[in-house]
């Protein structure tokens, strides 16, 4: 692979025979951290991520919501061996960042449907946020690439949320397998 190859170059369109959604993964150790009260200017994500790249922390979901305060709350999600790091991390650079305050909410799971139809086919967005709220789960972040959809939801209703996905996309298991993100495949 090089540097200007996508997602869909290393998978193909397999034609008609391939599953158009050919999984449904889940993890429930990651955590979700935010940081509330960040003044809302150029650079200042930039310091948070430094941080955690300073402290060899992997990031995965980022979320951005500005408020007409002129701050922002940044909100992503971290492997849970890491949240005890994160926490005096940000503890300890508070005055550098300028946050009011940060929590870390480790009562999350993170499901995702991965196929590589999903490059060619549309609805399938659509399928998996009305397979969530017919099961009345509320979707906490959202993340896309050419090949997954992923949510993190309330650790309570990941279970529900696997099996909810299974029978939308017709991959229907009598159980709810354990499958876990790893390495770079987060």
């Amino acid at each position: 692979m090089n540097d200007q190859d996508t997602l869909g170059d290393m998978f193909p369109d397999l034609g008609q025979e391939a599953p158009i959604i050919s999984g449904v993964a889940h993890d429930r150790t990651e955590v979700l951290a935010t940081v509330r009260g960040v003044p809302d200017e150029p650079g200042m994500a930039a310091r948070v991520f430094e941080g955690l790249a300073e402290a060899d922390v992997n990031v995965d979901m980022i979320v951005q919501a500005g408020a007409s305060t002129g701050t922002a709350d940044i909100s992503f999600t971290i492997p849970g061996a890491a949240a005890k790091r994160v926490q005096e991390l940000l503890f300890d650079k508070q005055d550098v960042l300028g946050y009011t305050s940060f929590d870390v909410n480790t009562n999350v799971g993170k499901v995702a449907v991965v196929g590589v139809g999903m490059k060619t086919h549309s609805g399938l967005a659509s399928k998996f946020f009305r397979a969530l709220s017919n099961e009345g789960i509320n979707v906490l972040m959202i993340s896309t690439s050419e090949i997954r959809i992923a949510a993190l939801v309330p650790l309570a209703q990941l279970d529900n949320a696997v099996k909810a996905l299974h029978t939308a996309y017709g991959l229907d298991a009598e159980q709810v397998e354990a499958v876990v993100y790893g390495g770079t495949g987060r």
